[in-house]
């Protein structure tokens, strides 16, 4: 008996090492089969100031007791990526039926080759490796630097900092001004924001641009049709504990809210001083203000989304600034071009902050027969509520309510120098050939230059918007 129990031992161990075999030799085809990519995004966080190409790797594994199949291995970019692959040492841009044993791994070795001196490559080259099995579909995003500049990942500036216009400077992941920190950016600076950068200002910023060699802050998309998209990228937001801010000669583009400013300034002096300034292409706010303080001269704000919003309340100057909007490729002109009231409708509170606004020498205008009135300015409550239009162009059928004007000019086409919206060209400016109704309708200010930093002719009325014709 003992020798018969120990040979069916032995045959029943040999039976169950055959199925064993048998079930690793077959493929694993559940759709809930899982496989360990050991990566989900491939960075190259190298900076490239000459052709080079460097490599990383990711392991595939299968800790499954079956093989697995993996239907396809694909470079989406294909042969023309800047990304090269080799999969479990074989070069190739995309392989199908790679099968993996089971406990088994295999290495994809990816790689990437940078020229820096190619005019169009932008500052970051993305791609992506598609790997399919079972129904199943996972992406490996690529991500490498393509041009030499100044690269920000998720940083905070802490202390004082100077940027220089030595490089460009390109943001990937917010960028956070410490509430002790001031962050001053000198003339010619070009900052390009990732889509998930915004710029979080809790201290200082201060932007020293000049008429030649203005600071441009846009999206890091440069390529066609990207380079011209609103959303690109998230805006600046100055949050509660921010002060003392400057923008001089500064152009803010492509945003998904250009501006947003939160409460007053905590040391009591204004929140935000823009200066000869343009705010294009937002397509949610170029200003967005909740209950701040904002002093704003010869400055153009257009086609945005809301060009300004103002609500709960707050202290505001404009003087000799053009807020319009046409609808354009990308975006549809449908709210006026300012909003203004003392309350929040998304806010619980029944606290309505006071209300001062100055509008001096501005033009509000947008698309005909889209828009009657461009400025919708509403009220709550019995607080302080001073508005003020003082030698504007309204496009308006009426003055505004709520509101005092004094010596506006209503629903008068400004005559503006060209618009053609197939072509995406907006010029602003006031056509030279035209006697256009804003021409020497404003009252004198301190301003004695407009947003080309040209002379406003001195003891004689000035322009309304922010070009004075010359």
């Amino acid at each position: 008996m003992n020798k018969v129990f120990k040979n069916s031992a032995i045959f029943l161990s040999i039976v169950l090492i055959f199925l064993y075999s048998c079930q690793k030799d077959k493929f694993l085809l559940s759709q809930d089969a899982f496989i360990d990519i050991q990566a989900d995004t491939i960075r190259f966080d190298t900076v490239f100031t000459s052709l080079g190409s460097f490599t990383q790797s990711f392991k595939i594994i299968n800790n499954n007791k079956q093989k697995i199949l993996l239907s396809t291995i694909k470079l989406m970019g294909g042969a023309k990526s800047a990304f090269h692959l080799n999969i479990n040492g074989l070069a190739t841009s995309e392989i199908h039926d790679m099968e993996i044993a089971a406990n088994d791994s295999i290495y994809v070795f990816v790689s990437v080759t940078i020229n820096p001196t190619a005019a169009q490559l932008p500052f970051m080259v993305n791609d992506s490796i598609l790997i399919s099995y079972n129904g199943n579909n996972k992406l490996i995003q690529l991500e490498a630097f393509g041009k030499n500049a100044h690269f920000l990942r998720n940083q905070k500036i802490m202390g004082n900092v100077v940027w220089t216009n030595d490089l460009p400077y390109v943001i990937l992941g917010q960028l956070q001004i410490d509430s002790t920190a001031t962050l001053i950016i000198q003339r010619g600076c070009n900052i390009y924001a990732h889509a998930d950068a915004a710029i979080l200002v809790d201290g200082t910023l201060q932007v020293f641009g000049e008429k030649d060699k203005q600071v441009i802050f846009t999206g890091d998309r440069l390529d066609k049709p990207y380079r011209d998209l609103p959303a690109s990228w998230p805006g600046f937001y100055f949050r509660n504990s921010s002060k003392n801010n400057q923008l001089n000669f500064s152009v803010i583009k492509n945003a998904t809210s250009a501006i947003t400013l939160f409460e007053p300034s905590i040391n009591g002096s204004t929140k935000l001083i823009l200066k000869q300034c343009i705010i294009d292409n937002a397509s949610e706010c170029g200003i967005f203000s909740n209950n701040s303080n904002l002093t704003i001269d010869n400055t153009l704000i257009s086609n945005c989304g809301q060009n300004v919003k103002i609500q709960r309340g707050g202290f505001y100057e404009f003087t000799n600034c053009t807020m319009v909007s046409y609808s354009t490729l990308f975006s549809f002109h449908s709210n006026p071009v300012l909003q203004l009231s003392n309350y929040d409708l998304q806010s619980s509170s029944s606290i309505i902050p006071d209300i001062r606004a100055t509008f001096k020498n501005c033009i509000f205008w947008g698309d005909d027969n889209v828009i009657q009135d461009e400025i919708f300015v509403t009220k709550e409550g019995s607080g302080v509520f001073d508005i003020l239009f003082d030698h504007c162009l309204l496009k308006n059928s009426i003055d505004p309510s709520n509101s005092i004007s004094n010596a506006c000019t209503l629903n008068q086409n400004p005559l503006f120098d060209s618009i053609d919206v197939l072509n995406n060209i907006f010029v602003f400016r006031t056509n030279k050939d035209l006697l256009a109704p804003g021409i020497d309708k404003g009252t004198n200010t301190f301003f004695n230059v407009d947003l080309d930093n040209n002379p406003r002719i001195s003891g004689i009325a000035t322009d309304i918007g922010c070009y004075e014709k010359q």
